[in-house]
């Protein structure tokens, strides 16, 4: 099973990197993957994946989903 946290924790080691922060916040990646912060907090409560905007997020980014999903190597597509 996917777990959300995890998903989300590759979220943040992207933004982190790309931010240069250490710190990272929930409404910063509900920002990233384009969703209202009340939204995203509902979802994680409820441990769902929002598969469509990580979707868009990895095309953004140009990440694998497998990376996002399932921490399958390579991490970014060539």
């Amino acid at each position: 099973m996917i777990d959300f946290q995890d998903v989300m924790q590759r979220v943040r080691t992207i933004l982190s990197n790309e931010k240069k922060q250490s710190k990272i916040l929930d409404r910063d990646i509900a920002s990233a993957l384009e969703l209202d912060a009340q939204y995203f907090a509902v979802i994680k409560r409820r441990n769902k994946i929002p598969y469509m905007h990580l979707a868009y997020f990895c095309k953004s980014h140009n990440l694998s989903m497998n990376w996002i999903l399932l921490e399958q190597k390579p991490q970014y597509l060539t």
